[in-house]
Protein backbone atom coordinates (compact mmCIF):
# COMPACT_ATOMS: atom_id res chain seq x y z
CA UNK A 1 0.00 0.00 0.00
CA UNK A 2 0.88 3.09 -0.61
CA UNK A 3 1.37 6.58 1.45
CA UNK A 4 -0.05 10.19 1.23
CA UNK A 5 1.98 13.03 2.64
CA UNK A 6 -0.49 15.69 4.30
CA UNK A 7 1.03 19.07 3.31
CA UNK A 8 -0.01 22.85 3.65
CA UNK A 9 -0.80 21.96 -0.55
CA UNK A 10 -2.91 19.55 -0.30
CA UNK A 11 -4.84 19.48 3.49
CA UNK A 12 -7.77 20.80 2.75
CA UNK A 13 -8.44 18.38 0.18
CA UNK A 14 -7.11 15.14 2.50
CA UNK A 15 -8.31 12.86 4.64
CA UNK A 16 -6.80 13.25 8.06
CA UNK A 17 -7.48 9.88 8.75
CA UNK A 18 -8.57 10.67 12.73
CA UNK A 19 -11.13 13.38 12.32
CA UNK A 20 -14.51 12.31 13.66
CA UNK A 21 -16.40 14.98 11.53
CA UNK A 22 -16.52 18.05 9.38
CA UNK A 23 -15.88 20.46 12.62
CA UNK A 24 -13.57 18.13 14.19
CA UNK A 25 -11.33 17.88 10.85
CA UNK A 26 -11.52 21.58 9.93
CA UNK A 27 -9.79 22.21 14.36
CA UNK A 28 -7.17 19.62 13.32
CA UNK A 29 -6.58 20.83 10.24
CA UNK A 30 -5.73 24.34 11.18
CA UNK A 31 -3.40 23.14 13.59
CA UNK A 32 -1.67 21.11 11.56
CA UNK A 33 -1.25 24.04 8.81
CA UNK A 34 0.14 26.71 11.69
CA UNK A 35 2.56 23.34 12.22
CA UNK A 36 3.71 22.73 8.74
CA UNK A 37 6.54 25.22 8.49
CA UNK A 38 7.88 24.32 12.16
CA UNK A 39 9.02 20.84 10.95
CA UNK A 40 5.72 18.85 11.09
CA UNK A 41 5.34 15.53 9.02
CA UNK A 42 1.95 13.68 8.55
CA UNK A 43 1.87 10.51 6.07
CA UNK A 44 -1.47 8.57 5.99
CA UNK A 45 -2.19 5.54 3.86
CA UNK A 46 -3.47 5.85 0.63
CA UNK A 47 -6.81 3.59 1.65
CA UNK A 48 -9.22 5.36 4.27
CA UNK A 49 -8.90 4.67 7.85
CA UNK A 50 -7.08 5.31 10.80
CA UNK A 51 -3.44 4.37 9.25
CA UNK A 52 -0.76 7.14 9.90
CA UNK A 53 1.93 9.21 11.72
CA UNK A 54 2.60 12.80 13.02
CA UNK A 55 5.60 14.13 13.84
CA UNK A 56 7.87 16.97 14.21
CA UNK A 57 11.56 18.13 15.93
CA UNK A 58 10.99 18.37 19.83
CA UNK A 59 11.86 21.39 20.35
CA UNK A 60 8.78 22.57 18.77
CA UNK A 61 6.26 19.82 20.11
CA UNK A 62 3.68 20.83 22.25
CA UNK A 63 4.69 18.74 24.74
CA UNK A 64 6.50 19.73 28.18
CA UNK A 65 9.92 17.49 27.34
CA UNK A 66 13.57 18.28 26.71
CA UNK A 67 14.59 16.63 24.03
CA UNK A 68 17.00 18.75 22.15
CA UNK A 69 17.74 17.37 18.51
CA UNK A 70 15.33 14.71 18.62
CA UNK A 71 12.12 14.43 16.33
CA UNK A 72 8.88 13.63 18.78
CA UNK A 73 6.39 11.25 17.36
CA UNK A 74 2.63 12.97 18.29
CA UNK A 75 0.93 9.88 17.10
CA UNK A 76 1.48 6.54 15.63
CA UNK A 77 -1.74 5.47 15.18
CA UNK A 78 -2.93 1.87 12.95
CA UNK A 79 -6.42 0.22 13.44
CA UNK A 80 -9.31 -1.60 12.39
CA UNK A 81 -8.36 -3.70 9.05
CA UNK A 82 -5.23 -1.72 8.48
CA UNK A 83 -3.64 -3.61 11.76
CA UNK A 84 -1.86 -6.73 10.75
CA UNK A 85 -0.18 -5.89 7.80
CA UNK A 86 3.28 -4.39 9.14
CA UNK A 87 1.65 -0.50 8.37
CA UNK A 88 2.70 0.94 11.73
CA UNK A 89 6.46 -0.40 10.52
CA UNK A 90 6.27 1.33 7.41
CA UNK A 91 5.38 4.42 8.50
CA UNK A 92 7.86 4.65 11.69
CA UNK A 93 10.55 3.65 9.24
CA UNK A 94 9.89 6.06 6.74
CA UNK A 95 10.07 8.32 10.26
CA UNK A 96 13.58 7.18 11.35
CA UNK A 97 15.00 7.68 7.60
CA UNK A 98 13.52 11.12 7.77
CA UNK A 99 14.98 11.75 11.08
CA UNK A 100 18.20 10.62 10.46
CA UNK A 101 18.76 12.82 7.39
CA UNK A 102 18.08 15.50 8.98
CA UNK A 103 20.78 14.95 11.80
CA UNK A 104 18.20 14.11 14.52
CA UNK A 105 19.53 12.31 17.72
CA UNK A 106 17.23 10.07 17.86
CA UNK A 107 12.94 9.90 18.19
CA UNK A 108 10.90 10.42 21.41
CA UNK A 109 7.09 9.44 22.46
CA UNK A 110 4.59 9.14 25.11
CA UNK A 111 3.90 6.19 26.13
CA UNK A 112 3.18 4.46 29.79
CA UNK A 113 4.29 0.87 31.79
CA UNK A 114 0.90 -0.46 30.55
CA UNK A 115 -1.07 0.36 28.08
CA UNK A 116 -3.22 3.14 27.96
CA UNK A 117 -5.42 4.77 26.13
CA UNK A 118 -4.54 7.66 23.63
CA UNK A 119 -0.82 6.62 24.17
CA UNK A 120 1.71 4.28 22.48
CA UNK A 121 1.58 0.93 23.22
CA UNK A 122 5.00 -0.09 25.15
CA UNK A 123 5.30 -3.33 23.67
CA UNK A 124 5.14 -2.62 20.52
CA UNK A 125 7.96 0.39 21.39
CA UNK A 126 9.91 -1.76 23.37
CA UNK A 127 9.84 -4.46 20.04
CA UNK A 128 10.92 -1.69 17.82
CA UNK A 129 14.15 -1.05 20.73
CA UNK A 130 12.52 2.28 21.98
CA UNK A 131 13.22 2.54 26.29
CA UNK A 132 11.53 4.47 28.82
CA UNK A 133 13.68 7.71 29.64
CA UNK A 134 11.36 9.33 31.93
CA UNK A 135 7.95 9.05 34.05
CA UNK A 136 5.68 11.41 35.66
CA UNK A 137 3.38 10.36 38.86
CA UNK A 138 0.53 9.47 36.91
CA UNK A 139 2.63 7.01 35.39
CA UNK A 140 3.00 8.57 32.02
CA UNK A 141 6.43 8.09 30.46
CA UNK A 142 8.73 9.73 27.59
CA UNK A 143 10.23 6.42 25.41
CA UNK A 144 13.02 7.27 23.22
CA UNK A 145 14.66 5.78 20.52
CA UNK A 146 18.60 6.47 20.38
CA UNK A 147 20.74 6.99 17.01
CA UNK A 148 23.66 7.51 19.54
CA UNK A 149 25.17 5.37 21.98
CA UNK A 150 25.80 7.55 25.54
CA UNK A 151 23.90 10.16 24.08
CA UNK A 152 21.70 12.70 27.15
CA UNK A 153 18.73 11.23 27.70
CA UNK A 154 15.44 13.33 27.23
CA UNK A 155 12.97 14.34 30.05
CA UNK A 156 9.66 15.81 31.20
CA UNK A 157 9.99 19.49 32.18
CA UNK A 158 9.90 19.81 35.98
CA UNK A 159 6.10 21.20 35.58
CA UNK A 160 4.94 18.07 34.19
CA UNK A 161 6.80 15.80 36.63
CA UNK A 162 3.76 15.86 39.45
CA UNK A 163 0.59 17.15 37.68
CA UNK A 164 -1.49 19.44 39.10
CA UNK A 165 -3.63 22.63 39.42
CA UNK A 166 -4.60 25.16 41.75
CA UNK A 167 -8.35 24.93 40.72
CA UNK A 168 -11.42 23.63 42.82
CA UNK A 169 -14.01 21.65 41.26
CA UNK A 170 -13.23 19.67 37.84
CA UNK A 171 -10.72 21.29 35.61
CA UNK A 172 -9.58 20.09 31.55
CA UNK A 173 -7.06 21.45 29.72
CA UNK A 174 -6.88 20.52 25.80
CA UNK A 175 -5.59 21.40 22.63
CA UNK A 176 -6.64 21.12 18.76
CA UNK A 177 -3.98 18.79 18.24
CA UNK A 178 -6.42 15.83 18.25
CA UNK A 179 -9.68 16.11 17.18
CA UNK A 180 -11.60 14.33 19.40
CA UNK A 181 -11.01 16.91 21.83
CA UNK A 182 -13.34 19.56 20.29
CA UNK A 183 -15.92 16.83 20.76
CA UNK A 184 -15.98 15.84 23.43
CA UNK A 185 -15.07 18.68 25.46
CA UNK A 186 -17.81 20.94 24.11
CA UNK A 187 -20.01 17.58 25.53
CA UNK A 188 -18.29 17.53 28.61
CA UNK A 189 -19.54 21.18 29.11
CA UNK A 190 -22.90 20.51 28.56
CA UNK A 191 -23.36 17.55 30.68
CA UNK A 192 -21.56 19.88 33.88
CA UNK A 193 -23.89 22.54 32.97
CA UNK A 194 -26.80 20.76 32.91
CA UNK A 195 -26.01 18.96 36.42
CA UNK A 196 -24.48 21.85 38.05
CA UNK A 197 -20.97 20.57 38.10
CA UNK A 198 -18.22 22.89 38.45
CA UNK A 199 -16.03 22.57 35.61
CA UNK A 200 -13.22 24.68 34.19
CA UNK A 201 -11.96 24.67 30.54
CA UNK A 202 -8.34 25.85 29.63
CA UNK A 203 -7.62 25.87 26.09
CA UNK A 204 -3.93 25.50 25.78
CA UNK A 205 -3.64 27.17 22.17
CA UNK A 206 0.31 28.27 21.94
CA UNK A 207 3.43 26.04 21.95
CA UNK A 208 4.83 28.29 24.61
CA UNK A 209 1.78 27.29 26.66
CA UNK A 210 2.00 23.49 25.97
CA UNK A 211 5.46 23.11 26.54
CA UNK A 212 5.13 24.73 30.11
CA UNK A 213 1.81 22.83 31.09
CA UNK A 214 1.38 20.75 34.14
CA UNK A 215 0.56 17.24 32.55
CA UNK A 216 3.01 15.54 29.76
CA UNK A 217 -0.32 15.41 28.10
CA UNK A 218 -1.49 18.12 26.60
CA UNK A 219 -4.32 17.24 24.20
CA UNK A 220 -6.62 16.78 27.02
CA UNK A 221 -6.14 16.15 30.57
CA UNK A 222 -9.08 16.26 33.82
CA UNK A 223 -8.52 17.31 36.94
CA UNK A 224 -10.53 17.37 40.19
CA UNK A 225 -9.61 19.53 42.90
CA UNK A 226 -6.08 20.27 41.93
CA UNK A 227 -5.63 16.66 41.49
CA UNK A 228 -5.09 14.29 38.31
CA UNK A 229 -7.63 12.29 36.94
CA UNK A 230 -6.65 10.84 33.84
CA UNK A 231 -5.06 11.93 30.31
CA UNK A 232 -8.06 9.81 28.57
CA UNK A 233 -10.74 11.76 26.89
CA UNK A 234 -13.80 11.08 28.40
CA UNK A 235 -17.56 10.62 27.50
CA UNK A 236 -20.14 12.22 29.35
CA UNK A 237 -21.28 9.12 31.36
CA UNK A 238 -17.35 8.48 32.45
CA UNK A 239 -17.10 11.94 33.80
CA UNK A 240 -20.43 12.38 35.27
CA UNK A 241 -19.77 9.03 37.21
CA UNK A 242 -16.52 10.70 38.41
CA UNK A 243 -18.96 13.84 39.44
CA UNK A 244 -21.08 10.78 41.42
CA UNK A 245 -23.94 10.95 39.43
CA UNK A 246 -25.83 7.89 37.71
CA UNK A 247 -27.46 8.31 34.24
Amino acid sequence: MGYIRITKENIDKEHICCAMSNPQSVKKKEWLKQRFDEGLVFYRSEERGKCFIEYMPAENAWNPILAEGYMHINCLWVSGSLKGHGYSSDLLNECIRDAKEKGCKGLTILSSAKKKGFLADPKYLAYKGFEAADTTDPGIQLWYLPFEKDGNKPQFKECARHPHCDEKGFVITYSDQCPFTYYWVSRLEEAAKQHGIPLKVIHIDSREAAQNAASPVTNFTLYKDGDFVSHEIQSEKKFLALAGIKV
